[in-house]
């Protein structure tokens, strides 16, 4: 009797924490995160017009695949954008990622996406403003480049109305690959590996287009898997649900039921007492911090002014440069929570160092300006309050996929 009433909760409480491709559904149905889609064509060195053209021959690497978002994301499924428009399929991700690596995208062969957004910057990267060529900078800090599949307006002022437009803003930045887009595609087009991926790909060939759509393709399969956070949150069901009399019984009872329990408490192991604890706070009234970081994703994909920098003389007015709308001076996009532990430094013009630096500009209440937002307000934390928030944040960091990052066409 426990064993069903067990069951039955679980499932109405959609505890899940499956998150493979069973055999019986199709062969283009796949999970974001999957190494298969980010480990490159097989082989070693440089890419070969051999390699390219076996790739390029098997029609599975051209179906339109399915995909779902790992655990953890998954519940923000219906946030997914871009993929009527730019359908995902395993040789646009390839090629999109052998661009994404590729300096020769730069006026000089020096700057790829890559160095700003490195996979082992966390995706972002570690300098407080984005470098291009000549070691030239810009004034904002590099946003993120995983989880996009989530986002529609792109850059920290969502003057991108695209993933794909974002893919190409930078090659044309004379301050980032300072190139220009005609010499990028032409550049392309005597790369023989590049073109026949393109020819075969799209069938209208090399074109800036088609190069931020497979760059944009690449980016949508970068992802957070789960972190410490999802799995307590199945632990925290379970145990909310049933006494502890209960759960001493379920391997018995249910042992393919424990096992989740059991999975679950091992992947949760990264929340600590303290994290649990910011937890709490982070969801509170006490820190108000879901008032911008909602949803599975921990953002609300709005903008706000939360006054940093604002005490400049000339102050960066990021959205509102975009819209001209006077509520939206200095405001700029609320980055996602996940993985944040990773991409130091903070903010759009990476003026804060570290995540304790971060919870004491909200603990003083931002910067006064007249377009602070309202949802930014002073909080009465301790200091082991802060100590908790932070390592609340750093529990929801999760797996990045495997990437190979030097195999590219010759």
């Amino acid at each position: 009797m426990k064993s069903t009433c067990l069951a039955l909760a679980i499932a109405a409480a959609s505890l899940t924490l499956a998150s493979s491709i069973s055999a019986a559904e199709p062969s283009n149905a796949v999970t974001l995160g999957d190494p298969s889609l980010t480990a490159g064509i097989p082989g070693e060195g440089p890419l070969t017009i051999e390699e390219i053209n076996k790739w390029l021959a098997d029609p599975a690497n051209h179906e339109e695949l399915k995909v779902t978002l790992p655990f953890g994301l998954d519940a923000a499924a219906g946030q997914i954008t871009g993929l009527d428009e730019n359908p995902m399929t395993r040789a646009k991700i390839e090629l999109g990622r052998q661009l994404y690596f590729d300096t020769r995208l730069s006026s000089d062969s020096t700057v790829s996406c890559a160095s700003c957004h490195h996979p082992e910057k966390g995706w972002a990267f570690d300098t407080q403003f984005g470098v291009g060529v000549d070691g030239q900078e810009g004034n904002r800090n590099s946003p993120v480049s995983y989880n996009r599949i989530l986002s529609g307006k792109q850059f920290w002022d969502g003057r991108a109305a695209t993933l794909e437009e974002q893919a190409i803003g930078p090659i044309a930045n004379p301050i980032e690959m300072a190139n220009t887009h005609d010499v990028a595609v032409d550049t392309l087009k005597k790369i023989p590996g590049y073109k026949v991926q393109f020819d075969k790909i799209f069938g209208d060939g090399v074109n800036i287009e088609n190069v931020g759509k497979a760059i944009a393709t690449f980016e949508r399969a970068i992802v957070t898997g789960p972190a410490p956070y999802d799995y307590y949150e199945v632990v925290r069901s379970f145990q909310q649900q049933f006494p502890a009399e209960e759960l001493k019984y379920l391997e018995e009872d249910d042992p393919e039921l424990y096992k989740k329990y059991a999975d679950a408490l091992k992947g949760a192991e990264g929340m600590s007492e303290s994290a649990r604890r910011g937890r709490e706070i982070f969801f509170s009234e006490k820190g108000k911090c879901t008032a911008c970081h909602a949803g599975a994703n921990f953002t609300d994909e709005l903008y706000h002014n939360l006054g940093v920098g604002m005490d400049a003389k000339e102050p960066d007015l990021g959205r509102y440069m975009v819209t001209k709308d006077e509520k939206d001076k200095g405001a700029f996009k609320t980055p996602t929570i996940r993985n944040i532990a990773q991409t130091p430094p903070y903010m759009h013009d990476g003026s804060q160092e570290t995540l304790e630096e971060v919870v004491e500009w909200y603990v003083k209440g931002g910067h006064p300006n007249a377009y602070l937002s309202d949802k930014v307000q002073k909080l009465n934390l301790t200091q082991q309050d802060k100590t908790d928030l932070v390592n609340f944040m750093k529990a929801c960091t999760g797996e990045f996929p495997e990437i190979e990052t030097d195999r590219l066409p010759k």
